[in-house]
């Protein structure tokens, strides 16, 4: 068997599902109990009045025997089982947004290290209409309100805290990644050879030190352990052709891309899910892609959709091809994805979502 032969087996175990079916049941929806809210308030109210930067607060600031279940469920289905997890009743609508922030941020500390998820290193992001034109290549997609193509962030985990939904629409939409390799491989086994090559992609003026303003990985990458992983922003492949010493999108690697696509936007495939005020979802970046559908927000300000994120680097995450760490987006001192890292920039985690 050839090394080609080799990648091109069809993938196995829990990160392989088809939307309809997780549709069917509710086993990917975790309630919180009474008592892990309880454990969240107590955290909550001794953390908010210690005056803590949100940007300071570790593992250690809420360490609690009541969340050790919670937090190795979340890790165990989304860093070991079908990719994702969404975590039902945070008490959002009582809380201050940095009441909220600390409930959520310190959370996310329990599973790994949060990482910048842009230029300006904010490692408590804002997922909110800024009125940001999607089209330009310094702006980015959660920005607006515009429908996400499927795409994969930059990190082991991204997390969402649904603080205020949308009017209408904006709806969260995955996939699961090995779902996609197989289906490429039972439809469309040539094209699929394509999305293993190098493709070449915009880093949006996000720029680590010593690194081009682009950079090249494949959709689909072996692991180390015979496993597969993928990485796909298909707007950023677009963008990266205003460079001219980036070779150009080929005829072939776009219509790959259109098979991809397409097969991502079959409801057959995904799975849509409604965020309600309090939910947490958790997706692994390595095995499943997510998207957006566009929305309607409400005129009030007080009112308008508003998510925070998170970008997670987790020790106990997959083994990842070295492409990942060295020709991408650099590596935290555990050897994990590092987010967005610009030379001189501080981590922060600002409350205000109107930059």
């Amino acid at each position: 068997m050839t090394n080609e032969d080799s990648r091109l087996a069809p993938l196995t175990g829990p990160q392989v599902w088809y939307g309809p079916d997780l549709a069917a049941r509710t086993d990917w929806i975790r309630p919180l109990t009474p008592a892990e809210i309880g454990e969240l308030e107590a955290a909550v109210t001794r953390l908010d009045a210690t005056g803590i930067d949100i940007a300071a607060i570790g593992p250690q600031h809420l360490q609690s025997p009541g969340l050790q279940p919670l937090v190795e469920e979340i890790r165990a289905a989304v860093l070991h089982g079908r990719g994702f997890l969404l975590v039902r009743g945070v008490p959002v609508q009582q809380w201050s947004v940095r009441q909220c922030a600390i409930a959520y941020f310190g959370l996310g500390t329990l599973l790994g290290e949060p990482v910048s998820q842009n230029a300006m290193g904010h490692i408590l992001g804002h997922v909110k209409d800024i009125g940001a034109d999607y089209a330009r290549p310094e702006h980015r997609g959660y920005q607006t309100s515009a429908r996400l193509p499927y795409h994969c962030d930059s990190s082991d985990i991204v997390a969402l805290l649904c603080l205020k939904p949308s009017k209408t629409g904006g709806k969260s939409s995955l996939v699961s990644s090995w779902t996609l390799f197989n289906e490429m491989l039972r439809r469309h086994p040539q094209a699929l050879r394509e999305l293993l090559k190098p493709a070449y992609r915009d880093r949006r003026g996000e720029v680590p030190e010593g690194a081009e303003p682009w950079y090249a990985v494949p959709v689909f990458n072996p692991t180390p352990d015979g496993a597969m992983v993928a990485t796909y922003v298909r707007s950023a492949m677009k963008k990266a052709q205003r460079f001219p010493e980036v070779p150009r999108l080929t005829p072939e690697l776009e219509a790959a891309c259109d098979a991809l696509d397409a097969l991502a936007d079959d409801p057959a495939i995904h799975l849509d899910m409604d965020f309600r005020p309090g939910d947490m979802q958790f997706v692994s970046n390595h095995w499943i892609m997510h998207s957006r559908t566009e929305y309607e927000d409400f005129p009030e300000p007080e009112n308008r959709r508003h998510l925070f994120r998170l970008w997670l680097a987790c020790a106990d995450a997959p083994l990842l091809p070295d492409v990942y760490v060295r020709a991408w987006q650099g590596a935290t001192a555990q050897g994990r994805p590092a987010g967005i890292r610009v030379p001189g920039v501080p981590l922060s985690a600002p409350l205000d979502a109107s930059w």
